[in-house]
């Protein structure tokens, strides 16, 4: 089981890569608005996880620049995961607004929220 596992993450990779989407092309006003608007949002993932690429690619298409924190071979964003979060599940998005930290831990909810974020910039 292992092995598939192993196996079928490094496929979910490869595929990742051959049809990575394009980011939207913005005016740098526009970018730079958005770039400090994501600069307090920490993406918690597994590198292969199906969802987490869901998350990785909705963001890419976006053209959202995300801090990605590997909760599976860092221990140290594990234990952040654990301890601030409640729980290892990933991906989770870590979102920080006026000093208050919130957690959103489903694909489709945090995709929904980088959506949001787009649209208000």
């Amino acid at each position: 089981m292992q092995f598939v596992r192993w196996f079928l993450g490094r496929l979910i990779l490869l595929f990742d890569f051959i049809f990575t989407p394009r980011s939207k092309k913005r005016a740098a006003e526009q970018q730079q608005k958005l770039d400090a608007m994501t600069a307090n949002l920490k993406l918690y993932q597994f590198k292969a996880c199906p969802f987490c690429v869901k998350v990785r690619r909705a963001a890419k298409r976006e053209g959202l620049k995300l801090e990605t924190r590997d909760a599976k071979n860092d221990e140290q964003y594990r234990q952040e995961l654990l301890e601030q979060g409640g729980k290892v599940k990933v991906p989770c998005l870590r979102i920080e607004e006026q000093g208050e930290v919130t957690w959103l831990y489903e694909s489709n909810d945090i995709v929904a929220y980088l959506e949001k974020l787009e649209k208000a910039a």
